[in-house]
């Protein structure tokens, strides 16, 4: 009888919990190792350090999951950004409460587009069952893909809550009723990001209060499936403009994500086709490397000395760092005007607060005839800014203290402030479902249930606006930050900040106590 052998394959592993699977670093960890990713080696050593402090105090983990490498060097400088805000929100959320549990900040990367992410979400169901892990929350998510879809999808229905901290795309979302009560297509799933329609509509509203309605108008979209793009194409066309009506929408086809294909010679076509036309506004649903060069080829094409308004999605706030010094030259006209400038709903801005505030107190004391005193000033502006003059220290001892994160956080692209107020947001939960017993930790169940509650008298202070979630887990009327960049005369170009826009056309209420009437 013949003997039949099985030989056991280990897995090749890139560190503790991180498997390679055909070139990538798939899987967990919590002990420093930065898959590989020079660019996030400080700020992934910073995090262990902070692990260790409170590894003999109680605490829970919570997993930050995003792809965490790329061939491409901008990429890598926003994944530095967004762990930079993970590791000061858990800081934060550490010393800031005084109270348990403590955090235990993970990374997981799965993979290029979350395509491992099956792999990962195996790893986190097991962290989550373990009493030595505790897994009580996943974060982080920054593309609205299909695999980001099904890794939410199974997390929460294994009851694992999760904060998203980037996601745009309305299909990775809750529905919100207007009798107060939800349909939860993902149970404990929280977003602290407007969806694409809310901040097409507080695009929106915010240039109808600027006078800007007579515009001709133009949406130009990606037809690659792409939660993102969809969403983006789909509240841009809801829009109702008032102005005279612009060409037909225009469509192109991109090949991924990061990937040009053939959309440059696509884009020559699409920008003759709207100089033909009178529009001087593109809506323009399309991820960020597609938007640069739609951007230079509209430049770059002869329309009849006109300057165009390209205005687009969150997405568009990585913008900045690919764009050269050619390429903001080519941007201009041979008069040195612009010829193109990018508008598009940030989800915050550093600038924000101060320039509102400053604002308002101008028109409050012109109505007034005497300035405003600290209880006149408008919660919604005054406690962000707070939360940002702490945050602002907190990265000023961090530097102090000599902690290395791989460069000073740069606030401007809103990453570091937006994953920040993500742990923020989960660390009030874990605090608020705290039992009275510190040794016993909450349960997943208890963590998610608490989502609901953030608002009113539990609202979150964050950087980028109070956070107050619905019944659904989504943010009520989250402000966007309206951002301009703008070429210049010369030089490198500028991101500006020009104002604030409102989903619902007003800021929130006070105590941002939800009024279930203006749900949509």
């Amino acid at each position: 009888m013949a003997l039949t052998t099985s030989l056991i394959r280990k897995p090749d592993t890139c560190a503790d919990g991180v498997e390679r699977i055909e070139g990538e670093c798939v899987g967990v960890n919590g002990e420093g190792y930065d898959f590989g990713t020079k660019e996030i080696a400080d700020v992934a050593r910073a995090i262990a350090r902070e692990n260790e402090r409170i590894a003999k105090q109680p605490h829970v983990t919570v997993a930050m999951m995003l792809p965490l490498q790329s061939d491409r060097e901008a990429l890598r400088r926003q994944m530095r950004s967004d762990l930079q805000g993970a590791y000061l929100g858990q800081r934060q959320a550490n010393e800031g409460e005084g109270e348990p549990p403590k955090i235990r900040l993970v990374l997981a990367n799965p993979g290029q587009d979350y395509g491992r992410q099956d792999k990962v979400v195996d790893q986190l169901l097991r962290m989550a069952a373990s009493s030595e892990d505790r897994l009580r929350a996943v974060t982080g998510f920054n593309l609205s893909l299909a695999a980001t879809e099904a890794a939410v999808r199974r997390l929460t229905e294994n009851k694992i809550p999760v904060l998203a901290a980037r996601i745009s795309g309305d299909r990775i979302a809750n529905e919100d009723r207007p009798d107060g009560m939800a349909k939860l297509r993902f149970p404990g799933l929280a977003r602290i990001l407007p969806t694409n329609y809310d901040a097409a509509q507080a695009l929106a509203n915010f240039n109808g209060e600027r006078g800007r309605r007579n515009l001709r108008t133009v949406l130009v979209y990606d037809k690659r499936p792409d939660g993102y793009n969809e969403s983006l194409a789909k509240a841009f066309s809801r829009i109702e403009e008032k102005g005279p009506a612009g060409p037909a929408a225009m469509s192109f086809e991109s090949p991924s994500i990061d990937e040009a294909g053939s959309t440059g010679n696509q884009f020559t076509q699409t920008a003759n086709n709207i100089c033909d036309s009178e529009a001087d506004t593109v809506y323009f649903a399309g991820r960020t490397l597609h938007l640069r060069i739609f951007a230079l080829k509209l430049a770059q094409v002869g329309c009849k000395d006109r300057h165009y308004t390209i205005v687009s999605g969150s997405d568009a706030a990585s913008l900045r760092q690919d764009m050269t010094d050619k390429d903001w030259a080519r941007l201009r006209g041979a008069d040195g005007r612009p010829k193109v400038t990018v508008q598009y709903a940030a989800p915050a801005h550093p600038d924000a607060w101060t320039t509102e505030l400053k604002a308002w107190t101008k028109r409050w004391t012109a109505a007034h005839h005497r300035k405003p005193a600290e209880r006149d000033l408008p919660q919604y502006l005054t406690e962000p800014k707070a939360a940002l003059d702490t945050l602002r220290k907190l990265i000023d001892a961090t530097t102090n203290e000599g902690t290395k994160l791989g460069s000073v956080p740069a606030l401007d692209d809103s990453r570091t402030m937006l994953v920040h107020d993500g742990l923020l947001t989960i660390g009030k939960a874990l605090h608020q479902a705290q039992k009275s017993d510190p040794e016993t930790v909450p349960s997943r169940e208890d963590v998610g249930r608490q989502w609901s509650l953030l608002q009113s008298r539990h609202r979150v202070q964050a950087t980028s606006g109070l956070i107050c979630l619905t019944t659904g887990g989504n943010a009520y009327d989250k402000p966007a930050a309206i951002v301009e960049l703008d070429p210049g005369r010369q030089g490198p170009g500028t991101l500006k900040f020009v104002g604030l826009g409102w989903p619902t056309g007003k800021p929130q209420p006070k105590n941002c106590v939800i009024p279930s009437t203006s749900l949509p």
